[in-house]
């Protein structure tokens, strides 16, 4: 008897991989069959490097002046622009509420679903910023800055967006409460990591931008999952 209670939390701590490693392996399939919501963040972010420059000036020295905080603007508006859907799928067709009842932790389903959003929009956002840096005429000195702050700071978009998106699942029309929730807490994200390009550009040390972006992620991991979990229950209960 003490034996089988010996082996029953063991057991329960070998399975918590595989459910995170099941549930991440669901999410990018079903991300990779809708491939709207993964290709629509992707053409905001363009198109704002694309239509700034017509809308304000070609001028390359004021681009480049504007280019930090104009790309870390974008990749947060991109961020945003896909957090309605999170969730949604999985409340209109029951799944959500089968893994709330289901004795599987939530909180690594629910970081699964995060680590997913970020893989599909997060990281070939960052990818891509490059490319909208040279549309910008941002110094190539900033590049390695705005490849590590967006590196950090957009699993951390992805984390907090999560929270509002489990907070509005239950509402038909979400996508603006979403954005007032969270655009507050994006704030920070957003200084740190236009300052970081700004500093690469200037020549001035990066270490201590990329810490804070760092601590705010670490953070995140910690506490996000825990807050998404319980706002999923409050909005499915409700």
């Amino acid at each position: 008897m003490s034996e089988m209670a010996t082996n029953k939390p063991a057991t329960q701590d070998r399975r918590r991989p595989g459910t995170f490693r099941a549930a991440l392996k669901r999410d990018l399939l079903l991300a990779f069959r809708n491939r709207r919501d993964l290709v629509n963040p992707l053409v905001f972010f363009l198109m704002v490097a694309t239509l700034f420059p017509l809308g304000v000036s070609p001028e390359p020295t004021f681009l480049a002046e504007l280019a930090p905080g104009l790309v870390w603007v974008a990749a947060l508006l991109a961020t945003l622009l896909s957090m309605d859907s999170l969730f949604r799928a999985d409340y209109e067709d029951g799944t959500l509420e089968q893994a709330l009842l289901s004795p599987q932790p939530l909180i690594l389903v629910v970081l699964a679903r995060v680590t997913a959003h970020w893989v599909m929009t997060g990281l070939p956002l960052t990818l891509m910023a490059p490319l909208l840096g040279l549309m910008l005429f941002l110094p190539s000195e900033g590049m390695p800055g705005l490849m590590l702050s967006l590196l950090l700071g957009t699993p951390t978009l992805s984390l907090i967006g999560a929270i509002g998106a489990a907070l509005t699942v239950g509402l038909r029309k979400g996508g603006m409460l979403i954005s007032l929730l969270v655009l507050p807490l994006y704030i920070p994200v957003l200084i740190f990591g236009s300052g970081a390009v700004q500093a690469a550009v200037t020549g001035l040390p990066l270490a201590g931008y990329l810490a804070l972006l760092g601590a705010m992620l670490a953070l995140g991991l910690v506490l996000a999952p825990l807050a998404i979990a319980a706002a999923l229950r409050i909005s499915v209960s409700g």
